[in-house]
């Protein structure tokens, strides 16, 4: 695995941050993720030696006692920590998305208030667009904010917010008018309890979701019954910029996905390459035969296609041009090619890929959430081929 995902131009401290995580996989996750994987249990032990690496201020800023890091350096680290478990990169991206629309959207109070915190992971954020009735249909939201004095009182119901239960801050996209279109969608900021049931009057977490993968962190819905929260607490500010704050962070988060399918990925090609070298069959190791030869090969290929690209996407917005297209590309792609690369190590893996004993089960039923995280594998297809009209 050397030569492959190599990551050129890194500073020195970018290069030791991304190595201390990659031990940190090996030492902390990868020995006990089946056992939490199973019994779909919250990783404290692993959140809590996250938070000592600093990796939920990583993109916070300095002045707001963060590290400052790009999004490369993030999406690097989300690579590492999905080749442990998908599930912690996962309790980590929707904490930075948050963090990143208060970065570049919040007002300077909003800024002051919540980033400091956000950079120890004393205050950890989720983020909910979605809703039951419409997934990647933005723009067919429900969820209404009426202003009420000095505050707003929101009703609705969303749907699919990862950390969910554990975050104590929601980004949440609801619309202010109706009558107006994607200008008149707006975030609030909701402070919460973390926890299940009603954290706060009018504000009900149910219970979690069950799902056939991304064990391990919690997946729940959200419902607003006359829940009254401050007019303070739009994001910037001012009503009817919530959609374009959403978008800007749902592009970041693109990336963080093909980050995800990037680290799952390699992760299935070093067990399927392990097994093949050690596993003989017909005198000689599996990997010696043809037609196993060159499945590893196609897989190492889409390995490194999809890493490369996601460094590209991850870059471009670093140098604050728009990276719609990249991130959209980068995600569509990792996806495809991390599904095809976990059902080919399957298919090495032979019958025992169906025991549980075995890593590559659950990387089997992991992988499918990356055709349908932050937009679905069709939606970037859409937006590859909109933004390709709108060049020519």
């Amino acid at each position: 695995m050397d030569r492959l995902q190599q990551t050129y131009g890194l500073s020195d401290e970018q290069a030791d941050i991304v190595a201390t995580v990659r031990a940190f996989v090996d030492k902390e996750i990868l020995p006990v993720v089946a056992a939490l994987e199973r019994d779909d249990v919250y990783p404290q032990e692993i959140v809590d030696g996250m938070r000592e690496l600093g990796l939920f201020g990583l993109t916070i800023g300095a002045e707001h006692g963060g590290l400052g890091e790009s999004l490369l350096t993030y999406a690097l680290v989300v690579e590492e920590l999905s080749r442990g478990w998908m599930s912690v990169s996962g309790i980590v991206n929707t904490h930075f998305i948050v963090a990143w629309m208060i970065a570049h959207h919040g007002t300077a109070e909003q800024k002051a208030h919540y980033l400091p915190r956000m950079a120890t992971g004393e205050i950890r954020g989720a983020f909910s667009m979605s809703e039951p009735g419409c997934g990647s249909d933005v723009a067919a939201i429900r969820t209404r904010a009426v202003p009420d004095g000095d505050h707003h009182v929101i009703d609705g119901q969303k749907m699919w917010l990862t950390n969910g239960a554990t975050a104590n801050l929601v980004a949440t996209l609801v619309k202010t008018d109706p009558e107006a279109g994607h200008r008149g969608m707006t975030a609030f900021l909701i402070d919460k309890t973390p926890g299940f049931g009603e954290v706060a009057p009018g504000l009900t977490i149910p219970g979690k979701i069950e799902k056939m993968g991304y064990k391990g962190v919690d997946t729940t819905e959200m419902i607003l019954d006359g829940y009254r929260i401050p007019s303070g607490a739009i994001l910037g500010g001012t009503p009817g910029r919530g959609f374009y704050q959403m978008m800007d962070g749902v592009e970041v988060g693109r990336v963080n996905v093909a980050a995800r399918g990037c680290g799952v990925a390699r992760r299935a090609y070093e067990l399927a390459l392990a097994y093949a070298r050690q596993r003989e069959a017909f005198g000689r190791p599996i990997a010696e035969h043809q037609a196993v030869l060159f499945r590893l090969a196609e897989m190492a290929t889409k390995v490194e296609a999809a890493h490369q690209m996601m460094v590209m996407a991850a870059r471009r917005k670093d140098s604050g041009e728009r990276n719609d297209l990249e991130a959209g590309m980068a995600k569509y792609l990792a996806g495809e090619y991390c599904k095809e690369v976990v059902e080919d190590a399957f298919r090495i893996h032979g019958g025992y890929a169906y025991s549980k004993e075995y890593e590559i089960e659950r990387l089997y039923r992991e992988a499918p959430m990356l055709l349908i995280g932050e937009g679905t594998a069709d939606i970037q297809k859409m937006i590859i081929g909109r933004r390709l009209l709108e060049d020519a």
